[in-house]
């Protein structure tokens, strides 16, 4: 019998992510992200320019941007500079037939990046973070007292249940143990004993690093439950992991624009089927929302990849841009290729980590992301001493999250141009970062 999730404790959950708020922790503790404080020494950053990707064979240009540690978190990412460069893009009007033109591109781009040629099913692009996504699956495609069935591998598996129970959902989680994902024939029991509207599986989660499958467990669902939409956080997978929209009978696929798609921090980006957007028209209640209500921005979306001016609530033109720059060298390469690209430079990464006799969070390797790794420190190594070590040598990367194993391990992001563009040297900067760190910690591999 799956777990039914007690009350979650969200303030625990806040309190955590948010304790590098505080002034007196040191760059990146298993409680920060990406703050430099006063008193690291940043003498020894990079002092050489970088380059940047380019969506051609021609030789890339030097980066014109400022010098700057190299960030290798799991989001935000390290942007190419024909995409900020489009975030400078001059003030215009949202309804203006320039920027109209440019968002029913972007909008009509996604179809290709989530591989999907089904006209009913509908892009959103939303000015808000990637936990918007959740508010837009909990507020239109399930209603108060209905069922849904959460799979969970870490802290944002559990964010999308809190989500989901603020909105007055039921709510079913089945957790696995911090590396591992639930399993198919516990989800297929699950299925059995009761009628869900809905199952959420986060593709990737980051506090953790587990990537989870989605070609068998949709099958499942569809054999087992055939009226259970399939939703998909893909904040952290979308763009760099295999997703295939209509082939794998997706219902829902939610991201953000700063991970690996490659656009500042800002966009709410979704995919639904028209399977979901039938479910939220057939609703007996209002949506429980009015920003994230889909009865107000499905009809904008549509106008907008039709070209014609429309409004209900106004967008970012220079963040849209600049998504529709990612895009297009997205669409440029092809998202095979990309993926292709993300699994050798994962690949790469995880020979590095073992070789310096360290272990991954996922253990299995069938569960481990291709655009992230999450890495458990020696037991003689402490994050709040690593970190420091690593941003010294211009490298940042990520504190642990998952409340379990908070103080025993640190996330390595390698998605975007920090993978697709070799000449920037990243991947092997970060690897050599990280072992001279460790060997500056004292550690030795035995």
């Amino acid at each position: 019998m799956p777990r039914s999730s007690g009350p979650v404790d969200s303030p625990a959950r806040l309190s955590l992510i948010s304790r590098h708020l505080a002034p007196d922790y040191p760059l990146n503790t298993p409680y920060t992200v990406e703050r430099h404080p006063d008193n690291i020494d940043t003498s020894l950053l990079p002092k050489t320019q970088t380059r940047a990707l380019t969506t051609d064979t021609t030789p890339a240009n030097m980066s014109t941007q400022p010098e700057h540690a190299t960030l290798l978190i799991p989001g935000p990412i390290e942007f190419d500079d024909a995409v900020l460069n489009s975030m400078s893009h001059y003030s215009e009007s949202h309804v203006g037939p320039g920027f109209v033109a440019v968002f029913g591109e972007t909008l009509s781009m996604l179809r290709k990046l989530f591989q999907t040629t089904d006209p009913s099913a509908q892009p959103f692009v939303l000015s808000g973070s990637g936990t918007l996504g959740w508010d837009l699956v909990a507020a239109n495609l399930i209603e108060p007292g209905e069922d849904a069935l959460v799979l969970s591998t870490g802290y944002f598996g559990d964010g999308f249940a809190d989500c989901l129970k603020v909105y007055g959902a039921n709510v079913t989680q089945i957790s696995a143990e911090p590396g591992s994902r639930p399993q198919l024939p516990e989800i297929e029991k699950a299925l059995s004993e009761k009628k869900y509207k809905l199952l959420t599986v986060t593709h990737v989660d980051t506090s953790t690093g587990v990537l989870s499958e989605l070609k068998n467990l949709s099958e499942l669902v569809h054999r087992v439950s055939p009226d259970t939409l399939v939703i998909v956080d893909g904040v952290c997978s979308v763009a760099c992991e295999e997703i295939d929209f209509d082939g794998w009978k997706l219902d829902g696929v939610v991201t953000a624009s700063q991970k690996a798609i490659g656009c500042p921090a800002g966009l709410s980006i979704s995919m639904f089927s028209g399977r979901a957007i039938q479910a939220f028209q057939n609703r007996q209640t209002p949506p429980t929302s009015y920003f994230a209500s889909m009865k107000n921005w499905l009809p904008i979306m549509q106008n907008y990849e039709a070209k014609k001016p429309s409004y209900f609530a106004t967008p970012s033109p220079q963040l849209v841009r600049a998504l529709h720059t990612a895009l297009g060298q997205i669409v440029a390469q092809g998202v095979k290729e990309r993926f292709a690209a993300h699994k050798a430079a994962s690949d790469k990464i995880k020979a590095a980590v073992a070789a310096l006799g360290l272990k991954q969070v996922a253990t299995n390797p069938d569960d481990q992301a291709h655009g992230m790794t999450a890495i458990y420190l020696p037991e003689t190594v402490k994050g709040a001493e690593l970190l420091p070590k690593l941003a010294s040598r211009g490298v940042v990367f990520a504190g642990g999250i998952h409340k379990a194993i908070a103080a025993k391990y640190i996330r390595f992001g390698h998605m975007g141009v920090s993978v697709l563009d070799p000449s920037r040297g990243h991947i092997e900067k970060a690897i050599k970062a990280l072992e001279e760190g460790l060997s500056e910690c004292g550690y030795q591999k035995a």
